[in-house]
């Protein structure tokens, strides 16, 4: 595999990033993603203020391989864990969920590599307009939120790529080195890498959660909670109370409720599979083990490196 743009940004040897996902993505994860020769990201969004503390310093023992952290925008200590990451020499932020404006230039004024994630053009070229240095391009198969027009992977990137010129990496419904293939034939320049990720033994998701999500057949998992931010959730009991209450046109407040105070964490982390929001990508259904990273990151290589060969036959 070649390096790129996106392998030339953050200095990995392969242009696969591991998604900074909620209850999933801690230190043990993200080290073994960057140790392996992509570039592992911290998920944020789930931690308070001390605990990112903690992982920030336990990924740096772990690893001396370039890493970063995914931070939504809406998060609501955002400032302070601005200033988090800077003071604690972050090298590489994936903003999510908000307008990358303010915090691109904060960042960038530290000497911080910035990223966004989008699932539209739109959003794509206001992200150029801001001075991100790359986007995420995420179709609605990925897990967790996404984009409200449903608009899938490989009708999103190459309209993202005719539309922007900064370094591409493309995300949703990727768990493969065919698809690696796929989307870089569209235009995209790296992956970023999700469920396959999740389901993984250094994921910090329980294993009820895991052992769910590895049964999953085709169709079990749906975009839901539209008035709210759109998230793709697996089949189950609270799945099918929300399905029901939007059905007949509840309002974002009585959504809110139904989900109560800490659905993903009771679903993915504590491993309450029947009332606990469990948010994962359509690509679940794909796989059937759960691995250790550095060998799911050599079958996505040999993947790709063996799609590639077949089509140049």
């Amino acid at each position: 595999m070649k390096t790129n743009r996106i392998t030339e940004l953050f200095g990995i040897e392969y242009p696969i990033i591991q998604g900074g996902m909620v209850w999933i993505s801690g230190w043990r994860l993200a080290s073994a993603v960057s140790n392996a020769g992509g570039l592992g990201l911290l998920g944020a969004g789930s931690m308070h203020p001390e605990t990112l503390m903690e992982h920030i310093d336990k990924m740096k023992a772990a690893t001396d391989k370039p890493w970063g952290i995914n931070l939504p925008l809406m998060y609501p200590e955002i400032d302070k864990v601005t200033d988090i990451i800077i003071q604690k020499g972050v090298k590489i932020v994936f903003t999510s969920a908000g307008s990358p404006k303010k915090y691109t230039a904060k960042f960038h004024e530290a000497g911080i590599k910035v990223v966004h994630v989008i699932s539209s053009s739109k959003f794509a070229c206001k992200c150029e307009e801001a001075g991100v240095d790359a986007i995420v391009a995420e179709g609605f198969e990925a897990g967790g939120h996404n984009g409200k027009e449903e608009t899938t992977t490989l009708t999103l990137i190459p309209q993202v790529r005719q539309a922007t010129t900064i370094p591409l990496i493309a995300a949703g419904g990727i768990a493969s080195g065919a698809a690696m293939l796929a989307v870089q034939a569209l235009g995209a320049e790296g992956v970023q890498i999700g469920t396959l990720f999740a389901l993984s033994q250094e994921s910090s998701a329980s294993d009820a959660f895991k052992q769910r999500c590895i049964s999953l057949n085709e169709g079990d998992t749906m975009l839901t909670l539209k008035k709210i931010a759109p998230a793709r959730l697996v089949k189950n009991a609270l799945y099918e109370q929300i399905a029901a209450a939007e059905n007949r046109g509840a309002s974002a407040d009585e959504l809110r409720e139904l989900l109560g105070k800490a659905a993903s964490k009771r679903g993915i982390f504590e491993g309450d599979t029947e009332n606990g929001e469990l948010e994962i990508g359509q690509i679940a259904s794909s796989i059937r083990e759960i691995k250790p990273v550095a060998q799911i990151i050599n079958e996505l290589i040999e993947g790709y490196n063996v799609a590639k060969a077949k089509i140049s036959e």
